[in-house]
């Protein structure tokens, strides 16, 4: 069910996230011609990810579509301990709330480049709390257990980051260079173009 709704998303947005692509593409090019700067592809990849990541997931969070329920729970844990374990309730409303704040922690936790857990906490209720606001007010329904769990999966997204950070930092020099990196960043991308390509038809489906 997760996945379908993210793949929906995406299907749903394509058009905006193509030209957004291409202008964000297009604009970083002739800078790096402008100023001559060394080109670092999995960073620009990165920052390019993260930013179509946040705009999917208030698409995603923001589509009325996908709940017709109104109204509030300002109670704690009162709409989580309802789901029986293990349902598709559950992982769809508690799962599913954590796992789509987790890229948003570690995005958080990359860009501040921050060892300390608080503005990754900070940040992720700050918004889940505005995305919960809002949803009120367009049909939807705020709920204190969804702030919750995003700022769980928030939470856990920055201990990935912190995770990688020292694994990586104990790799040989190989896996520490750029070139690496950017060379794997250029497979996923080649995937990305792949998937697109073939969810529009140009290309047949394997």
């Amino acid at each position: 069910m997760i996945k379908n709704l993210i793949k929906t998303t995406i299907n749903n947005n394509w058009p905006v996230i193509i030209i957004f692509l291409v202008t964000m593409i297009s604009l970083r090019f002739f800078y790096w011609r402008t100023h001559r700067e060394k080109l670092s592809l999995y960073k620009e990849f990165f920052n390019i990810l993260a930013i179509i990541y946040i705009f999917l997931l208030f698409q995603l969070l923001t589509n009325v579509e996908l709940n017709h329920s109104s109204g509030y729970n300002i109670i704690p844990f009162a709409q989580i301990l309802k789901y029986e374990f293990g349902s598709k309730l559950f992982y769809y409303n508690v799962v599913g709330n954590i796992l789509v704040f987790m890229p948003f922690g570690y995005f958080v936790a990359a860009y501040l480049k921050s060892k300390n857990i608080f503005p990754a906490l900070i940040i992720s209720g700050i918004i889940s709390t505005t995305v919960e606001f809002v949803q009120l007010n367009i049909g939807r329904s705020f709920d204190i257990d969804d702030i919750i769990l995003n700022i769980l999966g928030g939470i856990i997204g920055y201990l990935i980051y912190i995770a990688f950070q020292a694994i990586k930092s104990h790799l040989p020099r190989f896996f520490q260079k750029d070139g690496l990196y950017n060379f794997l960043s250029l497979v996923i991308i080649v995937l990305i173009i792949w998937y697109i390509l073939e969810s529009l038809g140009v290309i047949p489906n394997l």
